[in-house]
């Protein structure tokens, strides 16, 4: 077993890592879009924070040596669900030809600056 870590604040203090790379199985985490260093706040608007949220997933998922057509499972969640519509076309070129069974869940969010939180399960036959 693995553990690929961020660098995400959260990440220690809540005391977890981005990802754990398993028998070919890779568990993202809940990611959230990083705050903005200067500001300390993520972007404004929902699309622009599932941007950033997928970056860093994307790091994580090439860390592991993967990638988003990988991808088995992703579970969205959105303190307001009418504002999931915006992710949309950012999702779809994410995971393009490959889309993962997905679940969307209205919840509320470790801040409430926050307007995305994805969580995603991908798998990877071992090389070598």
């Amino acid at each position: 077993m693995r553990r690929i870590f961020s660098g995400g604040v959260y990440e220690d203090r809540i005391g977890y890592c981005r990802a754990v790379v398993a028998d070919g199985w890779i568990s993202v985490s809940g990611t959230v879009c990083p705050p903005d260093p200067a500001t300390g706040k993520p972007p404004a608007g929902v699309a622009a924070q599932c941007e950033g949220a997928l970056a860093v997933i994307r790091r994580a998922l090439a860390e592991a040596g993967a990638d988003f057509s990988d991808t088995v499972r992703v579970t969205y969640m959105l303190p307001d669900a009418g504002e999931f519509e915006a992710c949309w076309p950012v999702l779809r070129a994410a995971f393009g030809a490959h889309p993962p069974a997905a679940t969307m869940i209205e919840c509320g969010l470790i801040a409430p600056e926050y307007r995305i939180e994805i969580e995603l399960t991908a798998w990877r036959a071992a090389t070598g």
